[in-house]
């Protein structure tokens, strides 16, 4: 299952992630150090605390892909994403996006090499229940379109 299925729609996956890193770099451009550190509300993640846990998740991404082409049937290690977040104040956005650029790229240097069949390759998350490679993808599609408008929202 996708839990991110609603932001990502009938947009293509690839495409979507191809273009999250200029979006973010526009952002991080445009913006002083206090309007990225500034949160929306008490106990809520600021733009570059966003912005590194993109750079987090892409990492675990890159994982997850790699361990789905790799193994049969391979069950995904679920993470604390809070409990992750409370790093976050080592890495200024900058680094969280060049962080984030280089993974991503390299994912997708990998993902656009597969075959089509890799795409339907089996594995299972404990929370979600099984899914394909396929899902990976789109799950990451989704969830930079989401946390892209809570960025567009903290502007």
């Amino acid at each position: 299952m996708n839990p991110y299925a609603s932001f990502l729609g009938s947009s293509n996956a690839l495409e979507v992630i191809a273009g999250t890193p200029s979006q973010l770099e526009a952002v991080v451009d445009r913006l002083s150090e206090a309007e990225l550190n500034r949160t929306p509300a008490p106990g809520k993640w600021s733009i570059r605390e966003v912005i590194c846990h993109l750079a987090d998740c892409e990492i675990v991404f890159a994982f997850r892909i790699r361990q789905a082409l790799a193994e049969d049937d391979h069950v995904i290690q679920p993470f604390d994403q809070g409990l992750w977040g409370g790093t976050y104040g080592a890495y200024s956005a900058k680094q969280a996006l060049q962080t984030f650029t280089a993974v991503r790229q390299w994912n997708l240097s990998l993902v656009k090499t597969l075959p089509e069949a890799a795409f339907e390759r089996p594995l299972s998350h404990p929370e979600r229940g099984p899914m394909v490679l396929r899902t990976v993808i789109e799950t990451m599609g989704g969830h930079d379109r989401n946390h892209l408008g809570q960025i567009e929202r903290m502007i």
